[in-house]
């Protein structure tokens, strides 16, 4: 008898693998003067925390400007690592020498994934040309960023048309190095923590024997004022102050009783009565204070692209139409020269 043998075979089993996207790894450019941070790039570092990964910083310098760096640096809340290459070179960086150390960092098998910076006039030299030497986009002038970890893709959102309009940007996971500058008045400034453990990692700089762009001088404008970018208070003057006399005498006591920085409109800039890192709008500084005071400022589109995020926003000019009143939360339609001086005895009293 013949009997039947059922054969099987055996079962195989086919094991799939699936990619995951790599966490976020920022690298945020941390300039620096005088031994101190800048402001912006403290709201850069809070930018790059808002990707929900690893944050490392770099400073690059001189080789007595460093030092004291780090040690600010240290104490900074958020960041895992910093980098920092010294220099004569780099005393005094421009684009051109500084370009090649950034290219060397975010080669071929980086492990960062987002290169940060604040939108700073060296940071907007520097960001654009490393990005087009590596062949990808860069977003300037950020007010918000968010990254979907399970798309690897990060949005921006940016204001275009003189602030009029806000542009939703995003860099999806095919741009494998996502470049972005920061609007500083639209982040807050990291916070330092005395308990926080910081890896230091020097980095070999890279010589740059011909560059095209050496640095000659630098000529700051000395005052006794805070800075225009990170002031509080700002008190501001238009065309209507007349001549550079008038502009100084008139806003200089409001300023003073104040605490406040001076800023200028394009308009008096041009016209002279004030130096041009005075001038607040779209291009001059952003600035974003607790109180804002235009005096005899019309409130062309262009200025008020510079002003529009301060908390409070005191206008004084004798047209009634001016536009500076429609974003104005005080206003006042009076002849400036009268009213400001009333303005100065009554805040001494």
């Amino acid at each position: 008898m013949l009997r039947a043998r059922h054969l099987s075979a055996p079962r195989r089993f086919i094991a799939r693998s699936y990619a995951t996207a790599a966490s976020p790894h920022a690298l945020v450019l941390l300039e620096h003067r005088n031994g101190a941070i800048e402001s912006g790039s403290l709201s850069a570092l809070t930018a790059a925390q808002e990707l929900g990964g690893q944050v490392t910083g770099l400073v690059v310098g001189g080789s007595d400007q460093v030092q004291p760096v780090l040690e600010e640096v240290k104490k900074l809340k958020g960041l895992s690592t910093v980098l920092h290459s010294s220099s004569p070179q780099y005393s005094s960086p421009v684009p051109e020498i500084v370009s090649p150390l950034l290219e060397k960092l975010l080669g071929s098998g980086t492990p960062y994934t987002h290169v940060v910076s604040s939108h700073s006039s060296a940071a907007k030299s520097l960001l654009p040309r490393v990005a087009a030497q590596l062949n990808v986009p860069a977003v300037s002038d950020i007010i918000s960023v968010s990254h979907d970890a399970s798309s690897n893709a990060t949005t921006f959102s940016r204001p275009i048309y003189a602030g009029n309009a806000i542009a939703t940007v995003r860099a999806p996971s095919s741009v494998p190095l996502k470049f972005f500058t920061v609007r500083s008045t639209a982040f807050s400034t990291a916070p330092s923590d005395d308990s926080a453990s910081v890896t230091l990692e020097e980095v070999a700089p890279v010589e740059v024997a011909d560059s095209p762009t050496q640095h000659v001088k630098t000529e700051l404008t000395k005052s006794d004022r805070p800075e225009l970018g990170v002031a509080s208070r700002v008190v501001s003057g238009g065309r209507a102050l007349k001549n550079a006399e008038t502009f100084k005498a008139t806003l200089d006591p409001l300023a003073d009783v104040l605490g406040a920085a001076v800023g200028a409109s394009r308009a008096a800039v041009d016209a002279g009565y004030a130096d041009n890192s005075l001038q607040v709008g779209q291009t001059g500084k952003v600035v974003a204070p607790e109180l804002y005071v235009a005096l005899g400022i019309s409130g062309a589109i262009q200025h008020l692209a510079g002003m529009k995020d301060s908390k409070l926003i005191v206008a004084i000019n004798k047209d009634p139409d001016a536009p500076i009143f429609q974003v104005a939360d005080v206003g006042l339609v009076a002849d400036l020269f009268e009213a400001v001086p009333q303005i100065v005895e009554k805040l001494k009293q």
